[in-house]
């Protein structure tokens, strides 16, 4: 048998229990914190930079679709970008799919 003033020190509520709110929330506050400035806000800007990219693709463009082809872009329609693999090859790609475009002189 527990003895009753054991029993009633065990049940009363610790300090910690009955802090302040803000304590007890302030680590998931901050990890949330890291979480955004880690890995959040960084893949927005990317989100963002290659919807621009994608928006400004143009015929003449040297690109790299996302499976790994290179190729040139000789049309391009609302979704859709026609691009020139070899000669007289040409495939349609979703514009999306285009992972980067090519620079003058840039190393594939």
């Amino acid at each position: 048998m527990i003895p009753m003033e054991i029993f009633l020190a065990l049940s009363q509520p610790s300090g910690a229990e009955g802090g302040n709110p803000f304590i007890q929330f302030a680590p998931i506050i901050l990890i949330f914190v890291v979480f955004y400035f880690l890995l959040i806000r960084p893949q927005q800007k990317r989100q963002k930079e290659h919807k621009g990219m994608v928006n400004e693709l143009k015929r003449g463009d040297n690109v790299i679709t996302a499976g790994g082809i290179h190729g040139t872009v000789t049309a391009v329609a609302d979704s859709v970008a026609t691009v020139e693999i070899a000669n007289n090859v040409r495939i349609k790609v979703t514009r999306s799919s285009i992972a980067a475009v090519k620079k003058e002189g840039q190393p594939t």
